[in-house]
């Protein structure tokens, strides 16, 4: 039996149907399963599944269909640009959703907002949901890369606005990894450090660690970096010749504070983004909400024992060496540039991970021979490609981009490493 609701609570804008329930059902006392049922019917007529009704939930409500379709995410008509969103709900800005009684509001978000610019509050990407908000007061700089972002997501589109930020993040998480020279004081890595010690200070690592700080904390570089990956004309620098590689690098070497960067063979993204992919379209989201098989249903993202246990060796680890590439390389935000569609695939992700700062060149050689001084001697080499990389992609692309059409299965990303296959220097161990 379906009767009318007393309290009228409107959803977020795209609150997901299993927060919106969940909310209606602690303010009127009820339990999910009891309310669940009154707005949803089976998928199929024989399953136990079911999905969220616009107007079962309309009845239910008192509220306008109209109303709730414009703001429950699963409802929207017509559907949104799926590839737009992140592919799970998250917690938005707290105090943006302040009005919205009866617990926690899952919203999902679009890839472009990782910051509140009106509360000044990081949101970042999909990470433990319980975890605090984290407030931006001390760090504008970081509010200022958000507005910088949407301006470079209108010039630019956002399939390549997309690609070029987290290509941004994982050229920033490889650098992290490294030391900055002592004599140079415009780094941005010195940057990152002080910025870590704002959001997570010494000896608290254990209560206030988490990777979506780590990437707050790099944001504004990985910003900066996107304008000039996502850039058609920069895009095509790096392509060509050695002349337009150099231009690229005395650029990006800017962007970095780093006047003494030059690509190197191996253990450098950059060099790997101009051999690999600045000649390709830009890469698609790994997977959709829409695809997802809970899409419409009453589940939602929970936090388990596996991830609280793998954030609190990242803090433990963290608060020994105090850089966090590692951390930011291995999580799910990266995925989409760490395996595109024209990756080599690897036997382990770990192998995926440090095939990203690694060239061909490097790769081909390693294989032949695996010798140390092989590895030693590439691993000082200096990169440059002695003449254009032919793309039929650069050739004719505009801007905005497209999203572009996967063709083929999605590359696999590697299983977790076994003991014996975790190589000290981070070779890639090739499928």
């Amino acid at each position: 039996m379906r009767s009318r609701l007393p309290i009228a609570v409107a959803p977020a804008h795209h609150e997901t149907a299993a927060s919106y329930i969940t909310r209606l059902a602690a303010l009127h006392g009820m339990s999910f399963d009891e309310l669940w049922h009154q707005v949803s019917r089976p998928r199929v007529a024989t399953s136990q599944s079911r999905y969220i009704a616009a107007d079962l939930l309309a009845a239910v409500t008192g509220l306008p269909q109209a109303l709730l379709v414009r703001a429950v995410i699963e409802l929207r008509r017509p559907e949104p640009d799926w590839l737009a969103y992140r592919h799970e709900a998250q917690r938005g800005c707290p105090r943006c959703t302040a009005r919205h009684p009866g617990g926690t509001v899952l919203q999902l978000l679009p890839h472009h907002r990782y910051v509140c610019t009106r509360h000044h509050i990081w949101i970042g990407p999909p990470d433990l949901v319980d975890q605090p908000c984290l407030p931006l007061h001390d760090l504008p700089e970081i509010v200022a890369a958000q507005r910088a972002h949407l301006r470079l997501l209108h010039r630019l589109g956002p399939a390549a606005t997309f690609d070029a930020v987290l290509t941004g993040f994982l050229i920033c998480a490889h650098r992290w990894s490294q030391n900055p020279a002592d004599d140079n004081d415009l780094d941005a890595r010195l940057d990152w450090r002080d910025r870590a010690d704002v959001l997570i200070p010494h000896g608290t690592e254990k209560t206030t660690f988490s990777t979506t700080r780590l990437f707050a904390v790099t944001y504004p570089e990985a910003v900066k970096l996107a304008a000039l990956v996502g850039s058609l004309h920069w895009r095509r620098l790096a392509a060509g010749g050695p002349d337009g590689q150099l231009r690229f690098t005395t650029e990006i070497r800017r962007r970095l504070g780093d006047p003494y960067y030059r690509p190197q063979v191996t253990n450098d993204p950059i060099a790997r983004w101009i051999d690999q992919d600045c000649w390709q379209p830009p890469s698609l989201p790994r997977s959709t909400y829409r695809a997802a098989r809970t899409f419409g249903g009453r589940t939602g993202p929970k936090v388990t024992d596996r991830a609280r246990d793998s954030n609190g060796r990242s803090a433990t680890w963290f608060a020994r060496t105090r850089r966090a590439g590692r951390a930011m390389l291995y999580h799910r935000h990266l995925t989409a540039v760490l395996v595109r569609d024209w990756s080599i695939p690897m036997t382990t992700f770990s192998a995926t991970v440090h095939a990203t700062a690694n060239t061909q060149n490097f790769r081909d050689e390693a294989v032949q021979n695996m010798s140390v001084a092989t590895l030693i001697e590439l691993a000082t080499a200096e990169y440059l490609r002695p003449q254009a990389a032919p793309s039929d992609y650069l050739d004719t692309a505009v801007t905005p981009a497209p999203w572009a059409t996967r063709t083929g299965p999605k590359i696999s990303a590697g299983r977790l490493a076994l003991g014996k296959e975790r190589t000290g220097y981070g070779m890639s161990i090739p499928r």
